[in-house]
């Protein structure tokens, strides 16, 4: 039983944090994912259950409504998981990193990158209360072109504080983009996410 669990998480990690099944990814050329991209609360697609997007929910979160897979237009949320780089690299908390949102974000009520650890899936204990970056703050300050560009790392890059979510020296940890009110450039996918790029 000791092994059957070890191979059963390390199945689960592999299908949440590096899926191989195209399903997944809202666009064909960023690294975000989600097992919600059928649009089905109950795992489904044409009749049949997609396990490994079950498995994939139920390792990352828990509670589930049928307005987290496919709300309508200006109403209910939509998640994004960001575990890799650009480079399909996993996440580092010793490296620096930035991610920009194009102008305008399509959210109607607000948006936030939360950041969870890679060992625990719980949103990384740091000294940074907030735990992640979001629209509401009254901090951050929006690019010329109406985007936002986030950084992730251990310390905030000068003049960016009100844009930065705090990692950990030599700890994993991935990003959960989170949109309250999704609007049409995001279901058009006229909007696209950037990925995250490594700073030197």
């Amino acid at each position: 039983m000791t092994e059957a669990a070890a191979i059963g998480n390390a199945t689960a990690r592999t299908l949440t944090f590096s899926p191989r099944d195209p399903g997944v990814f809202f666009y064909e050329d960023r690294q975000w994912n989600s097992p919600f991209q059928r649009q089905s609360h109950e795992f489904l697609e044409d009749g049949a259950r997609i396990l490994d997007d079950q498995t994939f929910f139920f390792y990352y979160a828990t509670g589930i409504t049928p307005a987290m897979t496919s709300p309508p237009v200006g109403a209910g949320s939509i998640y994004e998981v960001g575990a890799k780089d650009v480079n399909g690299d996993y996440l580092n908390g010793s490296k620096i990193y930035s991610v920009t949102l194009p102008g305008p974000v399509p959210a109607k009520n607000f948006w936030s990158f939360m950041i969870y650890s890679g060992q625990t899936r719980s949103i990384l204990a740091t000294d940074q209360k907030s735990g992640g970056v979001d629209s509401n703050s009254p901090d951050i300050v929006a690019n010329e072109d109406g985007s936002y560009t986030v950084w992730f790392s251990q310390e905030p890059p000068e003049g960016k504080q009100g844009n930065w979510g705090q990692t950990l020296p030599g700890k994993s940890f991935n990003v959960l983009l989170r949109l309250y009110g999704p609007l049409e450039p995001w279901f058009d996918k006229s909007c696209k996410p950037g990925d995250f790029i490594p700073v030197e």
